[in-house]
């Protein structure tokens, strides 16, 4: 175990502690104010300033998260909000995202709200003259979905210690859709960084849309004026004529503006020798140098789209890789993108996140400029 600055077997920590959380670990606790009153929720110490909380009732989705006492997450104006207050209808979607360092959306749809009158499920459903009024909510469910069979917990690994917590969502609805997804997060003492593995399988018995899209929400102080987006970026595509503006400055990102309207970009991210895409923002100012990344399997996220919001309030950077882009499943269907599980197919997904301090920030970059 790496811990405050040297290494250390499991005897010598054991040694010196009563119980192991004296130093890290996972506890559940419930939120009790307003309207996150019940909500369960999973911290995580790491023993070195990297903390985070996950959300069991939220689709085991990650809100607050800090390093040495630095936010890297952005929470929304809404703060953490129940599921019992979700509006799935229209923008409602934005009434209970709380942004936070994760908020996942899917499973079926995701993106911008819109009808999708090809949609298998409605074959048995709905009447074929109603066909055209099923409208598709913004971004989806899952996010306002509650876990179950969730357990968290630790474990020594040699002299390691993990941290773990796991849970299962389902996105089901009579005649139609069944997906079932199992997510697990872990960490270890010590650790600035999180590892995500999250299986979807299609537990029905018709053809099922899959639209996942992990919303990775960075905010203040990482980013601030002067911070940068880094990646092996082949090419940028604005998602519309405000994107169009800022296309120039796409990776650039400065003191909150007045009135400033959210751009959105597709970047075309290349990936190493073993198919794997890093992307993250970095600071140079803060601490000497600090930046948060994600690294995952391009063949399984294949997409990545930037939500740049430089508001005042709304002030975030989104890092989004997904299967998917963000203009609605009808579009996806158009483009020949819209990726359809089987009864019985599961697709994994597997990503990590977490900090980077000055040298290690200079050496990625070194690295991704060979890609």
């Amino acid at each position: 175990m790496r811990f405050i600055g040297k290494s250390w077997n499991k005897e010598e920590i054991l040694r010196r502690v009563g119980d192991i959380s004296q130093i890290g670990g996972a506890r559940m606790v419930e939120l009790q104010e307003g309207k996150e009153r019940g909500v369960r929720a999973i911290d995580f110490r790491c023993g070195n300033g990297f903390n985070f909380t996950i959300l069991p009732d939220r689709g085991m989705d990650i809100s607050y998260a800090e390093y040495q006492g630095k936010a890297l997450g952005w929470i929304s104006p809404t703060g953490q909000v129940s599921p019992h207050y979700f509006e799935p209808e229209g923008f409602g979607w934005l009434r209970s995202f709380f942004g936070g360092l994760l908020t996942t959306c899917g499973l079926t749809y995701a993106g911008a709200p819109g009808e999708d009158p090809e949609a298998e499920c409605l074959v048995s459903c709905v009447p074929t003259e109603e066909k055209d009024k099923c409208y598709l909510g913004l971004h989806g469910r899952i996010s306002n979905t509650p876990a179950e069979q969730v357990v968290c917990g630790g474990e020594w690994e040699g002299d390691d210690y993990l941290i773990w917590a796991s849970g299962k969502m389902r996105e089901s609805i009579v005649f139609g859709e069944c997906l079932e997804m199992e997510r697990r997060i872990w960490t270890y003492i010590g650790e600035r960084r999180l590892f995500i593995r999250d299986r979807i399988k299609n537990i029905g018995f018709i053809p099922s849309p899959l639209m996942l899209l992990y919303h990775i929400n960075i905010g203040f102080p990482i980013v601030d004026d002067g911070s940068y987006l880094f990646g092996a970026v082949d090419k940028v595509v604005p998602r519309d004529e405000e994107a169009e503006k800022g296309v120039d400055l796409y990776n650039r990102f400065s003191s909150p503006i007045p009135g400033f309207k959210e751009q959105v970009f597709y970047l075309e991210l290349k990936a190493d020798e073993k198919g794997i895409v890093t992307v993250g923002i970095a600071n140079k100012e803060l601490m000497e140098g600090i930046a948060f990344y994600v690294k995952f399997q391009k063949s399984s996220l294949p997409f990545f789209t930037e939500w740049k919001m430089m508001g005042e309030g709304v002030y975030v950077v989104g890092l989004e890789p997904g299967n998917c882009h963000v203009q609605g499943r009808a579009k996806e269907r158009e483009m020949g993108t819209l990726e359809v599980l089987q009864p019985g197919q599961e697709k994994i997904v597997e990503l990590e996140m977490g900090v980077l301090l000055k040298g290690e920030i200079e050496a990625l970059k070194q690295k991704l400029a060979r890609v």
